[in-house]
């Protein structure tokens, strides 16, 4: 398929009519690719997010991920799920003109006037302390968003980007806006590290400074949402004092 002006040199990209979930497509392609590359599918029939739930993926939203193989450790490539964030951030400014309806919510959703519209799924594989690949996976509900008994309960109320916006784009369309605007934030995260990248995290995050609550799988920290630190973890300021939690669903 052509590939238009801007996109991004270096960068694979691949556009499927179906597939069981990009994620699980990006594993069977990694041993196979020169480089990295996007991989959009049109239908998915076994899309998933985070900690092996469904995912909706009604016809016209967007599902794609981007595979590569980093030399980086572990902990370092995973800081790219904050390159990614910023990266769909700026593809929706792009794609709306609006930047102020939109925020970032950790660890790594996309949320419009306050609901849900885009989430951020990681998935690695290797040995002995390398990555033989990674994948950032990327759904976002351009079309249509799931009801609310679909997602779990206290969950964000999903929203599309068409029902708050009035503005419609294809996958295809989008991907020509994400795809670039992944190039720029990887070159910046390569060149100057994770600071530049946490630092406008932050500027976009949703909740700063206001109380929150992270729920990891054995506690329930409430407290005030500091920062993000240099290891990419989430900051409370709780009764019992700073806490830094590295991986943890968040509600408020």
């Amino acid at each position: 398929m052509d590939q238009g002006s801007d996109w991004p040199v270096g960068y694979g990209r691949r556009v499927l009519a179906s597939v069981d979930s990009t994620n699980a497509e990006a594993a069977r392609l990694a041993p196979h690719l020169a480089g990295p590359e996007w991989i959009l599918a049109l239908q998915q029939t076994a899309a998933r997010g985070r900690r092996g739930r469904a995912w909706a993926n009604p016809a016209g939203n967007f599902a794609a991920t981007l595979v590569m193989r980093p030399t980086e450790s572990p902990d370092r490539v995973a800081l790219r799920s904050f390159v990614a964030s910023l990266a769909l951030f700026d593809a929706l400014v792009a794609a709306t003109g609006r930047a102020e309806v939109f925020a970032l919510k950790w660890p790594n959703d996309v949320l419009l006037n306050g609901g849900k519209l885009a989430g951020i799924l990681l998935e690695s594989a290797g040995a002995g302390g390398s990555l033989s690949h990674f994948a950032i996976g990327i759904g976002v509900n351009l079309h249509s968003a799931p009801e609310m008994s679909e997602v779990e309960p206290g969950a964000l109320c999903p929203v599309s980007l068409l029902s708050e916006t009035g503005i419609a784009i294809d996958p295809e369309a989008f991907l020509d806006l994400l795809a670039p605007a992944y190039a720029r934030a990887e070159a910046q995260f390569v060149t100057y590290g994770f600071a530049p990248i946490r630092t406008a995290w932050l500027a976009r995050a949703a909740r700063l400074g206001e109380v929150i609550t992270a729920r990891t799988t054995r506690e329930v920290y409430e407290g005030r949402f500091e920062t993000v630190d240099e290891a990419g973890n989430l900051v409370l300021l709780t009764a019992q004092g700073r806490q830094a939690i590295a991986a943890a669903e968040v509600f408020f």
